[in-house]
């Protein structure tokens, strides 16, 4: 990023951009930050704000590199520590690789009491962590009195329990407190009333909360209002009152009301004010004391290493009862007293010199976004203390044994530390199955490699697969990535990186995608010997569909996801809680096909129409023409069956694109300007003839009234630059379809300019055909729409002319589809998107968008940023460690955050529902029954063979998609003699069958009851085997 202009890249930024934005991608652009301590925590923070994009990042360390540093700072290796370097020095290069538009620095001066901290007011943002509390004090004070104030953090990770504190100044404005879109609203009414009433249109959920503010356009009658900015008042789902709306003129129709974004101003208390008195965020509610009673027992720990020069000794029972008492002590002195836990502060006492990786990485996350909103003034700051802990690991650990938590010397000692040999051991002889190798992939990685996961030596292995290649979009969030390693695969690439993290994993690569044609590889038996699955996937079907393979096959899974700031975390454990597929989202709503194609009212549908103009020109239809040759192949068989009157799928639009087949790149310049005449001229102009301004629906009310809009023709304009990349991104894209040369030289406006001049517009003829209003009709029920008597005569008369001028001839039976790839700049298809977008959206008086905007919506891009990346992938290897504890049900959390807010959230996961059959029979979805068969065992054996062991007759059996056997469905009965391997038809080396089987309800009328999937076997002895 070049700081002179401000030019962001948006090949390597595009995700993030669509976070933060560019104002604020600016201001980082030209913020320096200072780092202090480069341990498990610091390490993070520093990765995290080098790939979101700062100017420069100083790291600052004064110690060596030790052993204990490679369990928690996964860019220090065994030379560091042979060479003993310091721990900033060592780091600086590989961190510099991750952005080169950041500058990083290192430094080892002392930093004391004594220090001269004027070298700070060079900086914008100033981190501490692993820094004495009266030092923080000194340099809060600091950065206080410096004005503009430096924005001050102190962070710190002590075993299981972490800490951040922020004092951004007296006054710290922020432009952007949530980040998320102005909402539009679309008004059914305004009520003329003290206070006047807004309520959407079709029962819209406004989406608002009271007190935000929203202005007003478009409406008619009560114009007063449009341009006025008005406060909310929410009064339910659908409505709101916006003040006295009584002395203004009667509403009659239409109107949006559109959301303001308010900057808002929020004030701090230096430390040693909020150390006595602090504002602490919580985020656990099931544990509502947790952060006042941390934050007394890290007051506590910060005395202890004031007094003694050190932490306390690892499960040092002596040290534990000192750091209890001056808790006690210290609690006295806070305003806000609490309850002194005493497994809290006995935790953090044997704990304290320890490091879990999970949670520096989760933390880092946390704070990193801090930083980066010191920086911009983007989204909401932490106010001002956030505390959390995750001594649910405890819960299994034999807390009487401090032996299992000493070092013995080597790089897991830190997290030996934290909990004990035992789980460290188990960590080391794990099987995973990680599907992704995305952003979230590539920091769980890193948090498996420095928890020593499938380092055993004789058992543990990693496999991870993904089918993606590395693209530059990626190295902003997939750390593991740098630009050498563009095009190369994500899976092999990611495992050699990690590798140079921890040497001795075992991790096996692999380039799949997990669905059911991969089956025959990620079989039952590969889930057999995998202990956890963990999933990085960016979509919901394939979430799906992994997890019924985990249920099916009772694996673990651990789910997360990131959108933005926003992130989830979800823990699935056999027989203890739900399962993925145990909860729906509600499906996405579809824009009505009629507003896409004629009553656009949103940027949205104009954006969405011009992705779906792209994708028809350019990609289907070419590629069903090649179909339609590949099948026919001849062009005079062609004709001589169409003369016949034999009527050929697909002939029709074959035959018009070989009838328009370009000669030259002057035929695609005309081709495009056809189109546009046809798209922004001739559409608007059939559209008011079939439906005159003046047009009244039944009820007298006019047709053209909010949302709908009235289009206004477009004249063309060559001058006009979006008309003009209309043209040049169109004949760009027939010109790659039909394989036509074309220069640099040609696509400039004055060619362009030049070529058009010669040619011919088709005049307007108006057309008959009915224009589809009703917003339940489907694409799909226009598709059905066969070809008339006249189009096929059309159809041959064009293929005749075709032949005579030559167009129609065995070079031309092949297109070349366009893939519509967003990241590709210079390939033209979001400029054609973005052009016609922006065309079609003044032809209906909406807003226009940009590029930038325009792509997102049209690559349906997911906003990303490392910190939400980083933040789930510590939190779900958390949960992993407590997987292999074999903890309780009450010991597991799900997470949801907002970073930008900022929110987080703790929850159990829900826990596995029963459903009852009978009194006497129930099951859950980790329930599978079993039954043997053999040879000549028929569909009556087996439906015997269910009710002999289950004590319930089914009702119904079905095979996937197959109903095996509905006694209601003719024929059905007779198939009870059938043998299994009749009706099932297994291949030679499948084994079993899962079917699904209903019975019947125990009161007559009610539908039947669905069971636990039945997993039959073909013979007795069959077991472990593929399914079919």
């Amino acid at each position: 990023m070049a700081t002179d202009n401000m030019e962001i890249d948006d090949s390597l930024y595009s995700r993030q951009r669509y976070v933060l934005g560019d104002h604020a991608m600016c201001q980082m652009a030209q913020s320096y930050v200072f780092l202090s301590g480069i341990g498990g925590l610091g390490i993070e923070i520093a990765k995290n704000i080098i790939l979101a994009g700062i100017k420069a990042l100083t790291i600052h360390d004064t110690k060596l590199s030790e052993t204990w540093d490679l369990g928690s700072n996964f860019f220090l290796h065994e030379d560091d520590i042979a060479s003993q370097r310091n721990r900033a020095k060592a780091t600086m290069l590989q961190l510099a690789e991750l952005n080169p538009y950041v500058q990083v620095n290192s430094s080892n001066i002392l930093l004391d009491e004594n220090t001269d901290l004027s070298f700070l007011q060079h900086y914008q943002c100033v981190v501490l962590t692993e820094t004495r509390l009266s030092l923080q004090k000194k340099i809060n004070n600091f950065c206080r009195s410096h004005q503009p104030p430096i924005k001050f953090i102190s962070a710190d990770v002590y075993g299981v329990f972490c800490r951040v504190f922020c004092d951004f100044g007296d006054h710290f404005d922020v432009s952007d407190p949530s980040g998320e879109e102005p909402k539009e609203i679309f008004i059914h009414s305004i009520t003329q009333s003290n206070p006047g009433i807004v309520t959407c249109m079709d029962n819209a959920n406004h989406g608002l909360e009271t007190g935000q503010f929203v202005t007003f356009r478009e409406i008619n009658g009560m114009t007063e209002l449009n341009g006025s900015v008005l406060q909310v008042t929410v009064l339910s789902l659908y409505s709101f009152s916006i003040g006295d709306t009584s002395s203004l003129g009667p509403y009659l129709h239409g109107g949006i009301a559109v959301q303001l974004k308010m900057p808002k101003t929020f004030t701090f208390e230096n430390l040693e004010t909020q150390l006595l008195n602090p504002r602490c965020f919580n985020v656990d509610f099931s544990k509502p004391e947790a952060p006042l009673q941390i934050h007394t027992a890290m007051l506590s720990l910060d005395t202890f290493q004031e007094q003694h020069k050190r932490l306390p000794n690892i499960g040092c029972l002596q040290d534990a009862e000192e750091v209890m008492k001056l808790a006690v002590t210290l609690n006295e002195t806070l305003k806000n007293k609490t309850t002194v836990n005493q497994a809290v502060v006995k935790w953090l006492s044997w704990t304290a010199r320890g490091c879990l990786p999970p949670l520096t990485a989760a933390f880092g996350g946390i704070v990193s976004q801090e930083v980066l909103k010191a920086l911009t003034g983007k989204f909401s700051p932490l106010q001002q203390w956030l505390y959390f802990d995750t001594m649910e690991i405890f819960e299994t650990l034999d807390s009487t044994n401090s032996d299992q938590f000493q070092p013995r010397g080597d790089r897991y000692d830190a997290l030996r530390a934290c909990v004990g040999e035992s789980i460290c051991h188990k960590l080391r002889n794990l099987n995973v199955f990680i599907v992704g190798c995305g952003a979230i992939g590539c920091e769980m990685l890193k948090n498996f490699a420095l928890l020593g996961i499938s380092t055993g030596s004789e058992q543990g292995m990693i496999t991870i697969t993904d089918p993606d290649l590395i693209e530059k979009s990626n190295l902003n969030r997939q750390f593991l990535f740098r630009p050498q390693h563009i095009q190369k695969p994500k899976s092999y690439t990611a495992a050699a990186a990690t590798l140079t993290i921890n040497p001795q994993m075992k991790i096996d690569s692999h380039l799949n995608k997990v669905c059911p044609s991969t089956e025959n590889i990620y079989n039952d038996n590969f889930y057999t010997h995998v202990d956890v699955v963990v999933t990085a996937l960016d979509n919901v079907e394939a979430r799906r569909y992994v997890d019924s393979r985990c249920v099916s096959n009772q694996c673990p899974l651990l789910d997360s996801g990131t959108m933005g700031t926003k992130g989830h975390t979800e823990v699935i454990v056999p027989k203890l809680t739900e399962s993925y597929n145990s909860h729906r989202d509600p499906p996405e709503e579809e824009i009505p096909f009629c507003t896409l194609k004629s009553f656009p009212a949103l940027i949205e549908h104009t954006i969405q129409w011009s992705r779906d103009k792209f994708e028809s020109s350019f990609s289907y239809k070419p590629s069903m023409y090649n179909k339609f040759w590949d099948t026919y192949i001849s062009i005079d068989n062609v004709l001589k069956r169409m003369e016949k009157g034999e009527s050929l799928e697909g002939s029709f639009q074959a035959v018009k694109l070989i009838s328009r087949w370009p000669t030259d790149w002057h035929h695609c310049v005309s081709l495009a300007r056809v189109k546009f005449e046809k798209y922004f001229h001739h559409k608007a102009v059939q559209l008011l003839h079939s439906f005159p301004l003046d047009t009244k629906l039944k009820d007298g009310s006019l047709f053209w009234q909010s949302p709908k809009r009235p289009p206004c023709p477009i004249q063309f304009d060559i001058n006009d630059e979006l008309h003009y990349s209309f043209i040049a991104s169109a004949a760009r894209l027939f010109a790659a379809i039909y394989r036509i040369p074309y220069t640099e030289q040609d696509i400039s406006k004055e060619s362009v300019s030049r070529l058009l001049s010669e040619v011919k517009i088709p005049k307007f003829t108006p057309s008959a055909k009915q224009i589809e209003t009703d917003e339940n009709v489907k694409k799909s029920d226009q598709a059905k729409l066969s070809v008339s008597s006249e189009e096929e005569r059309v159809a041959i008369e064009l293929l005749n002319q075709a032949r005579r001028v030559g167009v129609a001839n065995k070079d031309h039976l092949h297109m070349m589809p366009v893939s519509f790839e967003k990241d590709n700049d210079i390939n033209g298809h979001i400029d054609f998107i973005t052009a016609a977008s922006n065309i079609r959206a003044k032809m209906y008086n909406i807003d226009t968008a940009d590029r930038l905007k325009t792509k997102r919506i049209a690559g349906r891009i997911i906003p990303a940023i490392a910190t939400a990346t980083a933040a789930v992938s510590g939190l779900v290897a958390l949960e992993l460690i407590k997987l292999v504890g074999r903890h309780p049900f009450e010991a597991y959390r799900n997470c949801f955050f907002n970073l930008a807010i900022p929110i987080i959230v703790f929850t159990e996961p829900a826990a596995v529902k029963r459903t009852q059959i009978r009194n006497d029979i129930s099951f859950t979805i980790w329930d599978r029954w079993t039954i043997y068969g053999a040879a000549d065992f028929t569909l009556l054996n087996f439906i015997d063979a269910v009710k002999e062991t289950y004590k319930v007759e089914p009702t119904m059996v079905v095979h996937g998609v197959k109903m095996l056997y509905v006694p209601v469905m003719p024929g059905h009965v007779k198939r009870l003699k059938l043998t299994m391997q009749k009706l099932v038809k297994p291949t030679v080396d499948r084994k079993y069958v899962d079917l699904t089987v209903s019975f019947a309800a125990e009161s007559d009328g009610d539908e039947d009851l669905p069971g636990p999937p039945v997993r039959y076997y073909f013979r007795p002895e069959a077991n472990g085997a593929q399914p079919c």
